[in-house]
């Protein structure tokens, strides 16, 4: 099912996203992972790309086996770094050959020692391209990426809007926001979609914090930011990794009812390949939410 036509219901849709394994062991683990998350029924499940489309395969494989193991719908991500036209046809060749309807059309980060994107000979330099040939070859539906502090390399909120807009009109019919973890920040980041003309549904995307150290590298690698009360707490709860986990999901679970009792359309889970700390949040939303998918 298209992922536009769920978040159309009128009911919050809670979606995850998983990266592929690279060893056997952990791809085993990852769909026990899966398994132990499907009972809160999903509305679906995306599976990130790897850094220069180093997991591709894996990804191609993991979003057809959980589509047809476990009945969930997925959508693949799909990135622009070190790939042309023809190989990224084959991809989603393979994707659409497998029933997989939903991608995510990303740039993707510069591969690891180039500090700046450079798109291939026959490739795309921009996400929107990508979408543009995506809508135009297969009829998929195209979800896109969208940073409520503003995308790292963007000169300004407004030109990162204007950029996003352009992804919309080329054929995004969704989108999915960078993690946050002041919810006014995405308050205001929609208004300004929506005075730009930007109208299709803005999905939240949150990580509960489990871990500190791994919070700030990550805050730091997409410029978002930790309000300053919840680091200086963070920071005092640094030496108790359970307590840590606690506040992490309790900060999560208030975003999370805050974000869906304003109108959001649902919530869009960054998992990190685990499940303790994404099922104890779920679990209290749909107390709240029972009709909710």
């Amino acid at each position: 099912m298209r992922i536009r036509e769920l978040l159309a219901t009128g009911r919050p849709s809670f979606s995850f996203e998983f990266f592929p394994p690279k060893t056997e062991e952990g791809s085993a683990h990852l769909l026990q992972t899966i398994e132990s998350l499907s009972d809160l029924k999903p509305a679906y499940i995306s599976v990130t790309y790897g850094a220069g489309g180093s997991t591709r395969d894996l990804t191609i494989d993991l979003v057809r086996r959980i589509k047809s193991q476990f009945g969930i719908e997925t959508m693949a991500h799909l990135t622009c770094v070190g790939s042309d036209r023809d190989q990224i046809r084959s991809v989603v060749d393979r994707l659409a050959e497998g029933g997989i309807e939903n991608v995510l059309a990303l740039r993707g980060d510069p591969p690891k020692g180039q500090t700046e994107f450079q798109a291939v000979d026959g490739g795309f330099r921009y996400a929107n391209e990508l979408a543009d040939f995506l809508r135009g070859n297969w009829g998929l539906c195209i979800g896109g990426a969208c940073y409520p502090e503003g995308h790292t390399e963007a000169v300004s909120l407004d030109a990162d809007i204007q950029n996003l807009r352009k992804k919309v009109d080329a054929g995004a019919e969704f989108l999915v926001t960078q993690l946050f973890f002041d919810n006014q920040k995405y308050f205001d980041f929609v208004t300004r979609a929506r005075q730009a003309g930007i109208g299709v549904p803005i999905v939240p995307g949150l990580m509960p914090i489990t871990n500190v150290d791994q919070v700030q590298r990550f805050t730091k690698m997409c410029g978002a930011s930790i309000p300053e009360p919840l680091l200086t707490e963070l920071n005092q709860l640094r030496d108790s990794p359970e307590a840590v986990l606690s506040l992490g999901v309790a900060h999560a679970t208030a975003q999370c009812l805050d974000l869906l009792a304003k109108g959001a359309h649902g919530i869009h889970f960054y998992t990190l390949n685990k499940s303790a700390a994404t099922r104890t949040i779920l679990t209290a939303i749909r107390s709240v939410y029972p009709a909710a998918r």
